[in-house]
């Protein structure tokens, strides 16, 4: 596809960590028991600078993220900068999953400490979903990304992965989906391309907490979920960010002047 080839190539991805289960076992400890510290606010600030500035960042539906409570945030994934700027539009302090091979110097200094916590890909990584629980357990937000990994192509992903689907089970945590349009040719930057980003907060929705559940189910809602994602990142290719933007206000106005039901 055209719009492909203007985009500056990635790394080759490397799946398997070969360092132990245990070697992070630390930072899922710290995850668990502490709360992200003043460098998660240092991060926040210089990283929203540069989204206002050179990214032209804006937020829709900022208002759906609910100020208290457990809450998982479901963006897609282009960009390393995607949990940047799902974070510019809060003041709720998000956590995250990080691939574990980002967990070396220099990066581990401002994971581990801002509440990013590893995730093993290419092996079935309990730790990474105990971590996410006792986070929403304790009434905070949890970042996770349907598709799992970043697009590489550009576009969104065919289908979702179930491990969503199994966190909004287990936890019955509320769920907003979020579309970021834009970020893919942020890894343009070297050619001093600089896209104009828009990140939308849809509606918020829950399941019911499921003590057991299978693959299956994890992945029907997991699909919903991709769904949601879908509808509102193609609102903004299609209609553009200013008219969405609008129609989200003017549904949000008519709802203040509807009469609550009694």
């Amino acid at each position: 596809m055209a719009a492909d080839q203007k985009l500056v190539k990635m790394k080759d991805q490397v799946y398997k960590d070969p360092r132990p289960k245990e070697f992070f076992d630390r930072y899922h400890a710290r995850a668990r028991n502490e709360k992200p510290n003043w460098v998660y606010e240092l991060v926040r600030m210089a990283t929203s600078l540069y989204a206002y500035t050179f990214l032209r960042a804006r937020s829709i539906g900022s208002h759906n993220i609910p100020q208290s409570g457990p809450v998982i945030l479901a963006p897609n994934h282009f960009s390393f900068m995607d949990h940047f700027l799902c974070g510019a539009f809060t003041r709720r302090k998000l956590r995250f999953m990080a691939k574990s091979q980002l967990f070396s110097p220099p990066m581990v200094y401002i994971y581990s400490p801002g509440g990013v916590f590893p995730v093993r890909r290419g092996v079935r990584d309990e730790e990474v979903f105990i971590t996410a629980e006792t986070i929403l357990e304790d009434g905070g937000v949890v970042c996770m990304y349907c598709e799992g990994g970043r697009s590489r192509s550009g576009v969104l992903a065919d289908s979702a992965k179930p491990g969503i689907g199994r966190l909004a089970l287990t936890s019955g945590a509320t769920i907003v989906p979020v579309a970021i349009h834009g970020s893919a040719k942020v890894r343009n930057w070297k050619r001093l391309q600089f896209p104009k980003i828009t990140v939308q907060f849809g509606e918020p929705f829950r399941y019911e907490a499921v003590p057991d559940t299978d693959r299956s189910q994890h992945q029907a809602v997991a699909d919903e979920v991709f769904t949601e994602i879908r509808a509102l990142y193609g609102r903004l290719d299609t209609e553009g960010a200013d008219a969405v933007a609008a129609t989200v206000r003017a549904e949000r106005r008519a709802r203040r002047r509807t009469p609550a039901a009694v």
